[in-house]
Parts: structure tokens; sequence; C-alpha cells
């Protein structure tokens, strides 16, 4: 038993008042002489019997008269909780993941989900309400009412530990407070681990919603698997978390145009081929017809006009090798003989290759630092006897210096697998013994800040980069060196090409960080655009001399087909989709989860929460007993002889 006065207890101490006046009255008896004496003895002795009696009765019944008052006023209830501090706090977070859209018994999860919470909370109950891409700070039900109505789902889900961590920021700091944590969701398995703290000032209720139907069918991936000159192979792969279908049909559109259709047999995965034109735009989607999860029956991707690299080659030494690699079909290729070198031209590429030059001219290295300063790649292969003077007035602007030049035959027998140039599927596995190539001679280098990509045995560098410069230690000409001979010059050289201007992806996935370039020249103030039917936004950019970076994480945030404009002139489409660690509906086991009041439904949370805060207050109880303890003395004065 609780109360809400607890301080009118202290009225207590006014019962001492009815028992001082019961132990020490100051009526005195009067003597009254009587001739029978015997008689009179017996007499008084019963009188002060029943007086004594009568007595103590008329003092318990005032006694508790007087204590069923003072605990009336003091006003005393039942309830689960302490439910009269003085505020209450109560944040709901709903999970608005595409794996809501599995349907329970009825209807979508989400949706029912949000017609419980508008019943069951009161409506002016002061709630602060969030998903994974919104926050109603310190509002009510009837207010919100209409946002939850029109709920959509998020593309970048919150992880269940992010999610609980971002809830608990709503709750204030004061410790006099009901804090109340409804956490609504699937609770879909992941590889991310979560533990609740034990919070005495806190209640955690989870509410785990359950689909009726865990099976679902989704266009996973697709990847141009072949090109020829005149075709493209396009293969999509597609995952089942259910039973075999053995006729699920997959469409290919262009735009709005079907221009394929094929069926699979699908189990647990499957894949199918598409053969698409080489030289024609293909503004794609694939689909799939599933019932369950929605939002991964479809995937866009985008075949562009070829956007070939920029090399120029700035040689003293001979380049065939170069000329190998950076092909036509992919590369606009230029070799330059250092005393012809048109300055005019730097500016227009995408890499600059410095092939054995022995001395770099001054007005050459002050383009060349323009050159990387405007997001430019620069490779530079050293001959075996350069002016060292000359290569470190450029390489100090990349933190790196040339040293002395050491006659020692060295093999290459380190890669870091990890670095971008060869983490991309270059190689199927890690090789720890391969046949080694080897240098004779090689440079001595101070290269701070430095990511080496191939190693000598001694673990010091034979290619490192720094920001977008590419250096060799030593030169690659026969003479030299056998790398020329080596497997590794083709995916080291070709992905350095590559990597000098990023060409848009078949498509990017949404909440990932994404970057491409654009080969476009933008007058000064002039903006790039991302845009379809029903969106237009300026993403984040940056622009160059003869290209633009274009950088995207959260937007945009609808799966769509995305035009690159510059005002209203179109210069490419990029395409976006959803993640697909949505779409297996496999579910984690909550039940031993401590410190969290888990629940089936959100009616069964909320009705939880009414009845333990509900209030049972006694306090008429009280009345009706000092009523009674009054009726009682009454009778006792006029009945009791």
């Amino acid at each position: 038993m609780q109360f809400k006065h607890p301080e009118l207890l202290y009225a207590l101490f006014l019962l001492l008042i009815p028992i001082i006046v019961h132990l020490f009255q100051l009526r005195k008896f009067e003597k009254v002489n009587f001739t029978n004496v015997a008689f009179l003895k017996e007499a008084k002795l019963q009188a002060r019997k029943s007086s004594q009696i009568k007595k103590w009765l008329i003092l318990f019944t005032r006694l508790l008269l007087l204590a069923c008052i003072v605990l009336a006023f003091a006003q005393p209830f039942t309830t689960k909780t302490n439910a009269f501090k003085s505020k209450k706090e109560t944040v709901i977070y709903l999970d608005n993941s595409f794996s809501m859209q599995a349907k329970g018994s009825q209807g979508q999860l989400l949706k029912r989900a949000v017609q419980d919470i508008i019943e069951h909370v009161p409506e002016d109950e002061n709630i602060t309400f969030l998903t994974n891409n919104s926050v109603f700070k310190n509002t009510t039900i009837k207010t919100i009412k209409n946002e939850l109505l029109q709920l959509d789902y998020a593309a970048t889900p919150l992880t269940t530990q992010a999610a609980f961590l971002k809830s608990n920021t709503f709750f204030s700091k004061e410790k006099s407070s009901l804090k109340n944590l409804i956490y609504i969701s699937d609770f879909q398995e992941s590889n991310n681990r979560f533990s609740i703290e034990k919070d005495s000032l806190k209640t955690n209720y989870f509410v785990q919603l359950k689909p009726v139907n865990t099976e679902n069918v989704a266009i996973d991936s697709a990847f141009i698997s072949e090109k020829t000159a005149s075709e493209i192979q396009l293969t999509v792969l597609l995952k089942n978390n259910g039973k075999l279908i053995e006729n699920l049909p997959v469409s290919l559109f262009n735009n709005d145009t079907l221009i394929a259709k094929t069926s699979v047999s699908i189990e647990k995965a499957a894949n199918t081929t598409f053969t698409l034109p080489t030289n024609k735009i293909v503004n794609g989607k694939i689909t799939i017809d599933d019932a369950s999860l929605q939002f991964d029956n479809s995937l866009f991707f985008n075949i562009n006009n070829t956007s070939k690299v920029n090399v120029l080659t700035i040689n003293e030494a001979d380049d065939n090798f170069l000329k190998r690699i950076y092909t036509a079909d992919e590369f606009n290729y230029t070799a330059s003989e250092l005393k012809q070198l048109n300055y005019n031209i730097l500016e227009a590429q995408n890499l600059i290759v410095l092939n054995e030059i022995n001395t770099i001219p001054s007005a050459l290295i002050t383009a060349l630092k323009q050159f990387a300063s405007q997001g430019g790649a620069l490779v530079i292969i050293p001959s075996n006897s350069i002016t060292i003077t000359s290569y470190n007035d450029l390489l100090q602007n990349f933190q790196s210096t040339f040293k002395d030049f050491n006659k020692t035959e060295k093999r290459i027998t380190t890669i870091n697998y990890a670095h971008p140039l060869f983490n991309n599927g270059v190689f199927e596995k890690k090789v720890s013994n391969f046949q080694y190539p080897k240098v004779n001679g090689l440079y001595n280098i101070n290269a701070a800040n430095s990511s080496s990509i191939l190693k000598y045995e001694d673990n010091s560098p034979f290619l490192f980069q720094n920001k977008n410069t590419f250096v060799f230690t030593s030169a690659l000409n026969s003479d030299n060196s056998n790398f020329k001979n080596s497997p590794l010059i083709v995916p080291t050289l070709y992905n350095i090409g590559k990597f000098s201007f990023k060409i848009p992806e078949l498509y990017y996935t949404i909440g990932k960080n994404n970057s491409f370039e654009v080969n476009t020249q933008l007058q000064q103030d002039a903006v790039l655009t991302l845009s379809n039917t029903t969106v237009n936004m300026i993403p984040e950019q940056q622009l160059f001399n003869n290209k633009v970076l274009i950088k995207t994480s959260e937007t945009p945030n609808t799966a769509s087909i995305y035009q690159v404009k510059n005002k209203t002139e179109i210069i490419k489409n990029v395409s976006y989709n959803y993640d697909r660690t949505e779409s297996n509906l496999l579910y984690t086991n909550l039940s031993n989860t401590e410190n969290i009041n888990l629940n089936n439904s959100v009616a069964q949370v909320f009705d939880t929460i009414k009845s333990d805060a509900k209030i049972n207050a006694l306090w008429k109880w009280f009345i009706i007993f000092a009523l009674a303890f009054l009726l009682t003395e009454m009778c006792i004065l006029k009945y009791f002889k």
C-alpha cells in the first residue's frame, strides 16, 4: 500500500490525546456514608469493573476512528508501479524496415502495428515516437495520426542495438519520472548482437511481430558476366527463402518496354542470363512476381555509352607494354616524348604516366602538381639514372622523397590484397608462393603516410600510393626488372587506369557510400542534379577541371533510375536499388533476452502498461471504517450498562 500524501501520517501522533484523556482523568470520587457497609462494597466493586471495560472499549474505538480519518486524508492506494510520480515518459520505436512488409494474421506487420498504436495509446498522452528515418518528439497520437497512417518503409534500417540506444536518448535524466520504452519490430536475424543493460528507472517493453508466412523470393543482384564487340551477357542472381518454385517468370524492361522474358526453377538460389547489344543505352529494370515482400521484386540498372579513360604517357623509354594494357575499347591512350609534349592537353587527361624520365622539367612539375590537385591520377616510373632533386621537387607534394640508388637484386614477394586495386575480385585467393618478379636495382625512399601496394622481400615498397599518385621505386625496363613479364603488371596498371576515373557502375545500393565521376565541364556556380519523375535533388559533388565527382549515401532514398543533369541537359543515367539484407525472413529468438518484457502484440503491451499503472484508491474504505467506529462508539455510550 502506498500513500499520495504520506506526510499526513504524522497526524497519527494525535492518537496520544485520547490515551492521555482516558488514563489521567481528573474527576474525584465523592464519598457517601451508608448504613449497610457490606452491600456498598459489593455494589462499588461491580460498578468500577463495568466502568473500566466501557472506558477501554471507548478508547479503542476512538483510536481506530482517528486513525481511519488520518489514513483517509493521506489517500492510500495500491498499484504495481509508483503511479503518482510527477512525470511519465513514454518512447515508442516502430521498426519500418522493408521486412515489416511481411503479412501477419491481420495484414502487413507495419500497417497493423500503426493501427494498434492509434487504438491503444491515449490520444492526449505525451509521447516521443520514432522510426528508422523520422522522429516526433514530445507529441501526442492525436497530433501525428495522419503521419502515422501515411508512414512508409525506410530504405536504411537501424540495427537493434542502434535503435535501442537512439530511443534511450529521448528520456530525461530525472529519477523521479516513470520511463517506458516500447520497442516494436520483427527483430530480423542479423550478425549484429545486442544486449540490454539493467535499468531500475526504466521498463523495456519489446513487441516481436511475427508473419504467418516466411517464404520470399528476391532478385539478389545482377552483373555483366561477358562482353564482346556486339553483345553483353547480363547475369541475374535470385534467392529463395521457401519451397521449391518450378516456374518463376523473370522479365527485363528497357524503360517501360518489355524486351525479354524467361522463367527459372529455384530452390535456394538460381541465375538466368539476358543478352543485350553492346552499343545501346539501356535503362533497365528486372522484375519477378512474388506475393511476399515487394521491395525486392525489382532491380534497376543502367548501361550507358562507354566513357573511356584518358591516359597520357610521357616517355623516355619503350611504352609498348602500356599500349597493350590501355587498349582502345576502354581507354583513350596518348603517347608523347618529353621533348614534344603539348602542355595544353594535360588537363584533359584522367591519368598521366611518367615513363622513365631522367629529369622532370620545372614547367612539367608545376603542371603535374596542378593536375593532381584537380583529381588527376599520376603514375611515376623512374629510370635508373634520374635527377633525384627534380623527382623530389614533385614528390614532396605527396610527402615522399627518393634517396640514393641501391644496385641490389630484390624479389617482389608481397601483395597487399586489401588495397582497392586488388580487393575487387582480381585474385580468387591469396597466393603465398608464386614466381616472384625481381629487380636488379631500386631507389631507397622515404614515404610517410603512404600505402604500400607491392613490396620486396625485406618489406620495403616496390609500388606505393599517396592520395592519387602511384610511385614505383624501380625502373621497369627489361634490363632492370622482369616485372613486365609478370602476371601482376596487367591488373596493377589496368586498375590504376580504372581508378583514375570512376565510371558509374551498373547500379548502386541505397544507404552505402557511393561515388562516381562524370566527364563534363561546368560553368562557375553551376551544379549537377539527380532527378527522376518525382524527385529532383542536388547531391554532394566536387568540381575539377574536366570532371565532376558525385557522392551519395542515404539519398536518394527511393529505388529508381535517376538522370544526371546539367540544367536541362541529361549527361547520363544512374540506378539505385534497395539493400537486399531485409529479404531473408529469419528472426531472432528473444525469449532468453534479459531485462526486457517480451510481448507478442502491440495491444498486449499497452494493456500491460495500463494494468501496471491502474490505481486502486482505498481512502473511501477508511472513511467507511471511521463512520463504523463512530457508530460503534455511540452504541457503547448508549447501550453499554
